[in-house]
C-alpha cells in the first residue's frame, strides 16, 4: 500500500499557492538549477520532479534558480517541472510531538513504516502530527479577554509528563469571543477571537512556524542556574548552565553518544529533543530501541514521553541533515515558550558541517579552510545562539494577566574531529560560540575511564559559583577550585617525573599524586552501567570532594610536621574512600559525613602517636 502523495506543509490562513511551474536545466547530486520560476523567494520550498521531492531555494540570479533537494534526487531528468509552495521550510507545532520519531523534514517514521515499511520510497510523506486524534482541551480564557501572543488560552495532558500549553500564535491577538472545551482534534478551533477591524479568526491547537527563524520572546535572562546532568565531572568541573551551548569534541570511541544518551536520561530538564543528525544507523537504532524502556529518574514513567526524536541517519541524503538541526531547534523553543526547561542533543554537529561542504562544493562556491564554506563559522553561530534562558511572550499562567513565564533551550552538540584534531575548523568555530567545552580523550577512554572528558583542556566560561554557594554548601565553589589546583599541579608533576623520575619528588609532591589519584578514580571516574553509580546528585558530589580534600589536608599538616609519607598512605580509611561511589545516593550525605569524622579520627590517633615516640 502506497502512502498517499501530499505536501506535509499545510499552511493556515495562507493565500493562493504559487502554481507556476519551471523546468529542471541542471542536476548535480542534491543541488538542482531551475529556469523559468517566477515569483519565487529565496528560501521558498518548492516540490522538484514527478516524485514531489522537498527542495529549498538557496540561490537565486536572473530567472535562474539554485534549489537545495531534501531527498534523493537519483532517477530525476532534466525537464521535469517544479513547483513552488508558496511558503519556507515549515515545523508543524502541536499537541502529538512527544514520543514521535521524525525525520529531518517532520515526516513520522513510525507512521510511515506501518504504511510503507522498512524502506521508504522517494517523496512519500504523511502528515507530521495525527489529525483525527482527539485531545482533552481545558480552557484558561473566557469570552471578552483580551489576548495577546504568547498568552495561553488552554491546556491539554499530552503525555504522563507534559501539559501542553495552547498559546496565541505569533503574532495574533484580539479579543475572545468564544471558548469551545472538551474533546477537539487539531483541525477544530478552540477558541476564535476577533481583532480590531471587526474580523474573526479561530486558533487550532496547531501552528507552523518557519524553522530558520527563532521564535520570539520578550528578553534574555542572566545563566545562573546549572543544568544538573547527574554527572559528577560535568557538575562539578565543567557545568553548563539552563539556556546555555556545551560541545562534546572527540575521536571515535571516546564516548560522545554515551554522554548525550546519559543527558538524556538523568539531566534535570522537562523536555529533551534528540537530533542524529548523520550518525550510524545502528547508534540511532539503539536510542530508539532504549529510550522507550528507560524511566525518567524522578516520575519512574517512561523516558520515551518528554523526549522528540529526529532521525537522519548518515545514508540518508545529506541536505537533509541540515533541515533536521533546524527542525530540532524549533520544536525545542515551541516547548520554551510553554514555560519548560529544553535540552536540545545535536549528534554531530560535523556531519551538518560535511553536508555544508559537499553542497557548497556542488555550488561551486570558493571553498574556505578543509573545503568548508566560508560562512561554516556563522551558520553555527546561527545556531548555537538560539540556545538561551528567556521571558517568554504572554502571560505566567497561575492567573491570566499575572506573572511572567521562564523557559530555556539548552544545546549540547558533539563533534567529531578526524582523528580527535581539535584543530578541525567545525572545532575550533563551535569553541568560539559555544559557552562550555567537554574536551573527550582518546588516552582516557583506552584506560577504562569515563566519561571520558579531559580536566585539562575542558573548560566553561559561565560562573555559577555563587549558585553552588548558596544552593549546595558555602565552600562548594572553593573545593571545586582547590581540586582543579591539584589536578593542575599533578599535571605539571607528572612531566618532571617523566624527564627525572619519582625520585627528585618530595614526599609533599607524592602525596599530590596520590590525591590526585583519589580524585581521578573516585571522583571523576563514574559508571554508566551501575545504577548506584550513574547518577550522582550535587550533594552527594560536595560531601565526596569533602572527604578526599579533607584527607589531603590532614595529610599535608602531617608531612609538615614530619610524619613519613608511607604512615600516611596506609591508613585503612583509604579503603573507606575507594568505596564512596557505591553509597546509595539516599543515604551519600550521612554516611561521607560519618567518613570526615573518621578520617579526623585516624589523623588524631596518627598525630598522637607520633608526637608520644617523639616526646
Amino acid at each position: 500500500m502506497q502512502a498517499v502523495l501530499r505536501p506535509i506543509w499545510k499552511v493556515m490562513e495562507m493565500e493562493a499557492i504559487n502554481k507556476e511551474t519551471s523546468k529542471i536545466n541542471r542536476i548535480s547530486g542534491p543541488v538542482v538549477g531551475v529556469s523559468g520560476l517566477e515569483g519565487i523567494r529565496l528560501h521558498d520550498m518548492v516540490l522538484v520532479g514527478e516524485a514531489k521531492l522537498v527542495g529549498e531555494v538557496i540561490r537565486m540570479a536572473g530567472q535562474q534558480a539554485t534549489v537545495q533537494v531534501y531527498e534523493e534526487t537519483s532517477g530525476l531528468k532534466i525537464g521535469e517541472p517544479i513547483t513552488g509552495t508558496g511558503h519556507p521550510l515549515i515545523a508543524h507545532l502541536g499537541p502529538g510531538l512527544m514520543g514521535q520519531i521524525f525525520d529531518g523534514l517532520q515526516r513520522p517514521l513510525n507512521k510511515l513504516a506501518d504504511i510503507e515499511g522498512d524502506f521508504l520510497q522517494k517523496g512519500v510523506t504523511e502528515d507530521s502530527l495525527p489529525q483525527d486524534k482527539k485531545w482533552k482541551f481545558t480552557a484558561l480564557v473566557k469570552e471578552g479577554d483580551l489576548v495577546k501572543p504568547g498568552n495561553l488560552l488552554g491546556e491539554i495532558p499530552e503525555t504522563q509528563s507534559i501539559i501542553h500549553k495552547i498559546m496565541v500564535p505569533f503574532p495574533m491577538n484580539g479579543r475572545v469571543v468564544e471558548v469551545h472545551e472538551g474533546e477537539l482534534t487539531l483541525t477544530q478551533s478552540v477558541v476564535v477571537l476577533e481583532d480590531e477591524r471587526g474580523k474573526t479568526f479561530g486558533v487550532n491547537m496547531e501552528h507552523v512556524w518557519p524553522v530558520r527563524n527563532p521564535r520570539p520572546y520578550k528578553r534574555r535572562l542572566d545563566l545562573a542556574e546549572p543544568l544538573v546532568t547527574g554527572k559528577r565531572v560535568i557538575d562539578t568541573f565543567f557545568p553548563i548552565p539552563k539556556g546555555g551551548s556545551a560541545i562534546i569534541p572527540g575521536g571515535f570511541g571516546t564516548g560522545k553518544t554515551v554522554i548525550q544518551q546519559s543527558l538524556a536520561r538523568w539531566a534535570d530538564v522537562d523536555v529533551v529533543v534528540y537530533v542524529g543528525c548523520g550518525e550510524r544507523g545502528n547508534e540511532m537504532a539503539e536510542v530508539l530501541m532504549q529510550l522507550p524502556e528507560l524511566e525518567d529518574r524522578v516520575k519512574g514513567i517512561p523516558l520515551i514521553n518528554r523526549t522528540v526524536l529526529i532521525a537522519n541517519t548518515s545514508n540518508m541524503p545529506v541536505a537533509a541533515r541540515e533541515a533536521s538541526i533546524y527542525l530540532g531547534i524549533t520544536i525545542a523553543e515551541y516547548y520554551r515558550d510553554m514555560g519548560y526547561d529544553v535540552l536540545m542533543l545535536a549528534d554531530s554537529t560535523s556531519r551538518w558541517g560535511e553536508a555544508l561542504r559537499e553542497v557548497s562544493g556542488r555550488l561551486e562556491e570558493i571553498p574556505g579552510e578543509e573545503g568548508y564554506p566560508a560562512y561554516l563559522s556563522s551558520r553555527l553561530a546561527e545556531f548555537y545562539e538560539r540556545a538561551g534562558h528567556v521571558d517568554c511572550l504572554g502571560n505566567g499562567g497561575e492567573k491570566l494577566y499575572a506573572g511572567h513565564r521562564e523557559g530555556s533551550v539548552s544545546l549540547v552538540g558533539a563533534v567529531s574531529p578526524p582523528g580527535g584534531d581539535f584543530s578541525d575548523p567545525i572545532t575550533q568555530s563551535s569553541m568560539r560560540i559555544a559557552g562550555v567545552f567537554w574536551a573527550l580523550d582518546y588516552e582516557l577512554s583506552r584506560k577504562r575511564h569515563f566519561p571520558a572528558i579531559n580536566w585539562i583542556k575542558s573548560f566553561s566560561l559561565i560562573d555559577l559559583s555563587r549558585w553552588f554557594g548558596d544552593t549546595v554548601e558555602d565552600d562548594f565553589p572553593q573545593l571545586i577550585q582547590e581540586a582543579k589546583a591539584l589536578l593542575g599541579k599533578e599535571n605539571e608533576l607528572l612531566q618532571v617525573v617523566q624527564l627525572i623520575g619519582q625520585d627528585a619528588l618530595s614526599d609533599m609532591e607524592r602525596e599530590i599524586l596520590a590525591i590526585s589519584k583519589l580524585l581521578r578514580e573516585d571522583f571523576l571516574q563514574q559508571s554508566s552501567i551501575q545504577d548506584v553509580d550513574t547518577y550522582c546528585s550535587l550533594e552527594k558530589s560536595y560531601w565526596m570532594l569533602k572527604v578526599i580534600l579533607t584527607y589531603h589536608q590532614r595529610a599535608q599538616s602531617a608531612l609538615g610536621m614530619g610524619i613519613d609519607l608511607s604512615e600516611i598512605t596506609s591508613q585503612s580509611v583509604l579503603q573507606r574512600i575507594a568505596r564512596m561511589k557505591e553509597i546509595p545516593l539516599e543515604k551519600s550525605a550521612a554516611e561521607l559525613k560519618r567518613l570526615v569524622g573518621k578520617i579526623n579520627d585516624a589523623f588524631d590517633g596518627l598525630i598522637s602517636n607520633w608526637e608520644a615516640e617523639n616526646a
